[in-house]
C-alpha cells in the first residue's frame, strides 16, 4: 500500500509551522466580548484556515474545499498530487482550561472511511494561550488519527462508538503508526467496548420494568 508523502516525509512539520506563522501573523480577531468564549476563538481559527489553509501547502494540493455542514467529518478537505484524500478535522485548544475533551469521529463513520487506503482522517490541532484579545498559537499539530496513541484517546457512548481525545493537555502522538496496526487495535477496544454497553442496558432495562411495576401498582389518584 502506497502512503501519504505528506505525513511519511515529514512535510506535515512544515505544515505545522506555516499554519502556527499564519495564525500568530493575524490581527487581533477577538474582542473583549468573544474573547471570554472558546468556542468564539475557536470558530475564528477555523475561519482564518479555511480560508487560507491550500496556500500552507503550495504544490501539494489539487483540489480543495472548506465547505461542509458543521456535523460533517470534515471542516476542509483537500486531494493531494498523489490522489490520497484528505478530510481534516480542525480542534483548538486554549492551554489555560485544565480540562477539554474533544470529540474526534464516530467508529462506524472512521471505519467505513478508510476501507479505502487513499484516504485519511486528519487532527488539526491548534494549542493557544489568550492574552486580553490576542490568541497567542504556542503548538500546532497535523497528524492522521492513527498517529495517535490509544492511551491518550477514549470512546465516549454515543451513537456506534465516538473517539474522543481524554484531555487535550496530553497528547501523544506516535509518527509513522501503521494504520493496519491502529486499525485491529481499534477493533480490538470496540470488542471489549460493546458487550459492556450491553450490560449497561440490562440494568437500565431491569431499573424500568421496577418504575414500571411501581406505578402498575399505585392506585389513581
Amino acid at each position: 500500500m502506497s502512503r501519504s508523502q505528506i505525513f511519511y516525509t515529514h512535510q506535515h512539520k512544515s505544515v505545522e509551522n506555516a499554519i502556527a506563522a499564519l495564525l500568530n501573523s493575524q490581527p487581533d480577531f477577538l474582542s473583549s466580548r468573544t474573547a471570554a468564549s472558546p468556542r468564539a476563538a475557536g470558530d475564528a481559527i477555523q475561519a482564518i484556515l479555511s480560508e487560507r489553509f491550500q496556500s500552507l501547502i503550495p504544490g501539494l494540493c489539487v483540489e480543495y474545499s472548506a465547505e461542509f455542514a458543521r456535523r460533517a467529518m470534515a471542516d476542509l478537505a483537500f486531494t493531494d498530487t498523489d490522489g490520497f484524500y484528505y478530510v481534516v478535522d480542525v480542534k483548538t485548544h486554549r492551554m489555560e482550561t485544565h480540562f477539554n475533551m474533544p470529540n474526534l469521529t464516530s467508529v462506524e463513520r472512521l471505519a467505513r472511511f478508510y476501507q479505502d487506503d487513499k484516504n485519511y482522517f486528519v487532527v488539526l490541532m491548534v494549542k493557544h494561550t489568550l492574552e486580553q484579545t490576542e490568541a497567542l498559537v504556542k503548538e500546532v499539530h497535523f497528524f492522521p488519527i492513527e498517529f495517535l496513541s490509544w492511551d491518550c484517546l477514549t470512546v465516549g457512548a454515543l451513537g456506534w462508538g465516538q473517539i474522543q481525545i481524554a484531555n487535550a493537555n496530553s497528547i501523544h502522538i506516535n509518527e509513522s503508526y501503521s494504520r493496519k496496526k491502529w486499525m485491529i487495535e481499534l477493533c480490538e477496544i470496540m470488542l471489549e467496548f460493546y458487550p459492556k454497553e450491553i450490560g449497561k442496558i440490562r440494568d437500565r432495562i431491569s431499573y424500568f420494568e421496577k418504575v414500571k411495576h411501581q406505578w402498575e401498582e399505585k392506585s389513581e389518584s
